[in-house]
């Protein structure tokens, strides 16, 4: 009688042990989704990260540009006025 209860106690330790393994997988799993979800933020986070650096460098091209521009455009203008007053002096003259 004590064999079959030893026997009925060892087959619940196993079946705890089992349950216990398969949440120790679980937790195991579970660990590594959260490492890979924790890559691929690191991954996103510096692919954010080189995307604002190219978008400070492309404004301050953008910038610098807008500078060139305005010169050219007052430039433009001057020989305009320049070019209309050499025609009203030859007119007038």
């Amino acid at each position: 009688m004590e064999t079959e209860a030893s026997a009925v106690r060892l087959a619940r330790i196993e079946q705890k042990l089992d349950k216990l393994a398969d949440a120790m997988i679980s937790i195991a799993r579970a660990e590594e989704k959260l490492v890979n979800m924790e890559e691929k933020y690191n991954n996103q986070f510096e692919r954010m990260n080189r995307f604002s650096e190219k978008l400070d460098r492309i404004e301050a091209q953008v910038q610098d540009n807008a500078g060139t521009v305005n010169m050219i455009n007052k430039l433009f203008w001057v020989a305009i006025v320049a070019i209309a007053g050499a025609i009203a002096a030859q007119m007038w003259m």
